[in-house]
């Protein structure tokens, strides 16, 4: 083959000490070390799209409140495990001005990132009725979440949206929630991977679907305002950040700084619990909690039994920074607009050299420029294209690792990719095309 930037043999040589059978059928976790290792063996950089990780600084207002946080003594002090009471007033402010739905601050809970809200969400809801046992997963999803619930042993259904947005959606979930077994539903938007989002249509038969079968909605909001085709920047102003919270009765909505705020490496997030949930109780909960309703028994006993409390000082970062938002000081969105621009190049450079956008609508409309996007190449599923990407300095991840039914395709990052990094992409995807010509 011509145009190969890296060596096929030392990268075979290297994907066969990782015990990995190949780059396109490997986790996240795993595609990153195996791109590490190419790129310490030859000196070669890769133009890596699989982890999102923020690319950009973190939020300078909360690193200051952070360090002086530490500096007034917290590291010594025992965190209280359902948060600070600055931290729960500002987000039940933010949620307020952002999303223009009212909660108590009782019911905001910092956690250790959004993994760890989803994880303690699983296990207590898990326990809170023996004849609702299943979690319904509306996918494409973070594949992190599901090996939550492989670990905890829950059973899961699952279904692609795609192909049921709008009034479609109401009777795929009767399908699933009529059957009386369904806990949750779990589902995330702005969608990773696929980059699409729920309207308030959308969001509404979700709720009211829910209601009618007394299902718990689990809403993860990693990547909140980052639809840039709507302004969601601007503290008590329409437009909202779109929410299911607007009228389900029970639901968790995980908000993450990681993304948002770029303060990923803090591990730092909220759970906001709707009231009808924080004050369910049920009898099948005593077997597992010493308390006897849904938001003690998630603090105290799940939340407790994980990591006795989220560090001090992330919750003082986070609380300067929502302040900060509510007061309409800090624009939250305007920073992250980069990531649609270099989404936008880099999926102009793919069309034009023979790809696909695999999720490319969002209803009647092109999805958004941002985060994330997807990619497929003709001919090729997505575990093989990864692999052969592989050799041209390429990374991403599977489809299928989302539980995407859309196997040939790939879930491409953009934001640890750099400006400079964006012409060698287009070289690179040009170089693919060449070597692999379309049939």
């Amino acid at each position: 083959m011509q145009n190969i930037p890296f060596d096929r043999a030392l990268v075979d040589e290297i994907i066969a000490k990782n015990k990995i059978k190949s780059v396109g059928a490997a986790s996240i976790r795993e595609v990153k070390k195996i791109i590490d290792d190419v790129e310490s063996a030859t000196g070669e950089k890769f133009v890596r799209m699989e982890m999102g990780i923020p690319g950009i600084p973190a939020v300078q207002l909360g690193v200051d409140a952070e360090i002086e946080a530490l500096k007034n003594g917290c590291a010594a002090i025992y965190p209280d495990i359902y948060g600070t009471k600055e931290l729960k007033h500002e987000t039940a402010r933010f949620v307020k001005n952002f999303l223009d739905v009212e909660v108590e601050d009782d019911a905001c809970v910092p956690t250790v990132g959004s993994m760890q809200g989803s994880f303690a969400a699983f296990m207590t809801i898990a326990r809170l009725d023996e004849k609702k046992n299943k979690i319904l997963f509306i996918d494409p999803g973070f594949p992190v979440q599901k090996q939550q619930w492989n670990i905890l042993g829950i059973e899961t259904l699952h279904f692609d949206v795609y192909d049921y947005r709008g009034e479609k959606l109401e009777a795929k979930l009767e399908e699933y929630l009529a059957t009386g077994e369904v806990a949750a539903m779990i589902y995330s938007s702005p969608n990773n991977p696929a980059w699409f989002s729920f309207n308030e249509m959308e969001l509404e038969i979700i709720a009211k679907v829910a209601n009618k079968y007394d299902v718990i909605v689990l809403e993860d909001l990693a990547y909140f305002g980052m639809d840039f085709r709507q302004d969601y920047s601007k503290p008590g102003v329409a437009p909202y950040q779109p929410t299911v919270a607007k009228w389900a009765k029970k639901f968790v909505l995980m908000i993450s700084g990681s993304k948002i705020f770029s303060y990923a490496g803090q591990r730092i997030a909220v759970m906001v619990i709707s009231k009808d949930l924080f004050d369910m109780k049920t009898e099948h909960m005593k077997k597992y909690f010493t308390q006897d309703c849904f938001g003690r028994a998630i603090i105290f006993g799940s939340l407790y039994a994980l990591t006795s409390g989220t560090a001090f000082s992330p919750q003082y970062a986070l609380t300067a920074i929502f302040k900060a938002c509510n007061d309409g000081s800090y624009n939250f969105a305007e920073p992250l607009k980069e990531y649609g621009i270099k989404a936008e190049q880099m999926k102009k450079a793919l069309v034009e050299n023979g790809f696909k956008i695999v999720y490319d609508k969002d209803l009647d409309v092109d999805v958004a420029d941002g985060f994330y996007f997807t990619f497929s190449y003709p001919g090729l599923t997505g575990e093989e294209l990864l692999s052969e990407l592989a050799y041209y300095g390429i990374s991403a991840i599977s489809l299928g690792v989302c539980r995407s039914t859309r196997t040939e395709g790939a879930r491409a990052c953009v934001s640890l990719v750099p400006n400079e990094m964006i012409p060698v992409f287009a070289e690179r995807v040009k170089k693919f095309h060449e070597d692999h010509p379309i049939k």
